[in-house]
């Protein structure tokens, strides 16, 4: 995307591993510090695999690795997922090996199809995906993924939250609000739709999030102002509990040349504390053309915000109180080789004198003018 981006080979030792970029701690906020971050090589073939569209990551306490889901729809292999490992300490994160991949399968057993094989007939669950973000489940080691649909002029696909097993079986799909389903005047835009999960209260809760304001919330963050998007909690079984208004930040730059594409939104949710489900992190994810990627990483709170589960249009709701929220990390403050497509974060180790470490994934479209790049950092 019109940045130089810098990487130094190293070589495969035992396992299909990254390259190195060192760089120094520095502080992006009060309490957060770089500790280094790994290249992925572009194009790098896995199992049959092309790795990268790297959309989201998280730790897996059964393995000590990670699982990350991989945002190719069928394009170039079948929708999958990968497992990796690599260290993490006080001293930076170590290379990064892949463990495994699976295919994410539909019902029938069967791959989901390509975009241009789908077929309107079947039903949704066996139509094409557009996969986002998948999290371990807590208490079964099993994994939920997020998928955002498809909104065309012909083709209406609603987003999705799916349950998996550890190979990627097709369990169950949980249920969304009706308000979150794609419909000709409402619900999520063309590729903002669902995309962050996050479990909370000791897994019995998941978190959700689309990722920009859904056509009834009003018009989505330009250089003026910023934007409503929801927020969904609901049990770990699947009936909805409430859902709260995130206040998403005004695009950070004008395009260069000013007819460019800008976006902004959520890539991610998190949970602060696994017994706690009112706090999380928020990754908002910016990119405009001729400037750059913009990743920023806040703190929220819903505790006071109002529940806007029944409330049909954001833009217009009086007395609403959206989440508290204050910025963690703007990455763009940390000397990192480049501030990539991130899109993906969870907690890793703790570390020495109570900071935890905590693990980012950029997804690089598979884009020779992009990266695949982990990063760690330390939080106090």
């Amino acid at each position: 995307m019109g940045m130089v981006r810098r990487a130094f080979a190293l070589p495969l030792l035992g396992g299909l591993f990254c390259t190195l970029l060192a760089a120094p701690a520095a502080d992006a906020a009060p309490g957060v510090r770089l500790l280094g971050e790994r290249i992925v090589p572009n194009g790098l073939s896995y199992r049959g695999t092309t790795v990268g569209g790297l959309s989201s990551i998280d730790h897996d306490p059964r393995t000590g690795g990670y699982a990350m889901i991989c945002d190719d729809r069928s394009e170039k292999q079948p929708a999958r997922f990968y497992t990796a490992r690599f260290p993490v300490t006080e001293r930076g994160i170590g290379p990064v090996e892949f463990t495994g991949t699976e295919p994410l399968r539909r019902p029938d057993g069967k791959t989901y199809p390509a975009l241009k094989d789908n077929d309107p007939g079947l039903p949704q669950n066996e139509q094409t995906i557009d996969p986002e973000e998948l999290r371990v489940d807590p208490w079964t080691g099993n994994y939920v993924w997020s998928q955002e649909g498809e909104r065309t002029a012909d083709t209406r696909i609603d987003p999705s939250l799916r349950l998996a097993d550890r190979s990627g079986n097709h369990l169950r799909d949980l249920p969304i609000p009706d308000n979150e389903r794609m419909r000709p005047d409402r619900g999520p835009r063309q590729n903002l739709g669902i995309e962050g999960i996050g479990y909370a209260g000791f897994g019995s809760l998941i978190l959700t999030s689309v990722e920009a304001p859904e056509l009834q919330d009003g018009p989505e963050a330009n250089t003026e102002h910023g934007a409503l998007t929801r927020l969904t909690l609901q049990s770990r079984t699947g009936p909805v509990l409430a859902q709260f208004a995130y206040p998403e930040e005004k695009v950070f730059a004008a395009p260069e040349p000013s007819s460019g594409f800008t976006t902004t939104g959520i890539s991610s949710v998190l949970a602060v504390d696994p017994a706690d489900p009112t706090r999380f992190l928020v990754m908002e994810r910016s990119f405009v053309t001729g400037v750059g990627n913009k990743i920023r990483i806040f703190a929220i709170d819903t505790a006071g915000a109002t529940n806007v589960w029944h409330e049909p249009s954001l833009g217009a709701a009086r007395h609403l109180v959206p989440v508290r929220k204050h910025l963690l990390a703007d990455l763009s403050d940390l000397p990192l080789s480049t501030v990539d497509n991130v899109e993906g974060m969870t907690w890793g180790p703790k570390l020495p004198g109570g900071e935890r470490s905590l693990i980012l994934v950029s997804d690089n479209n598979f884009s020779d003018t992009q990266v695949t790049q982990f990063i760690a950092l330390a939080v106090r």
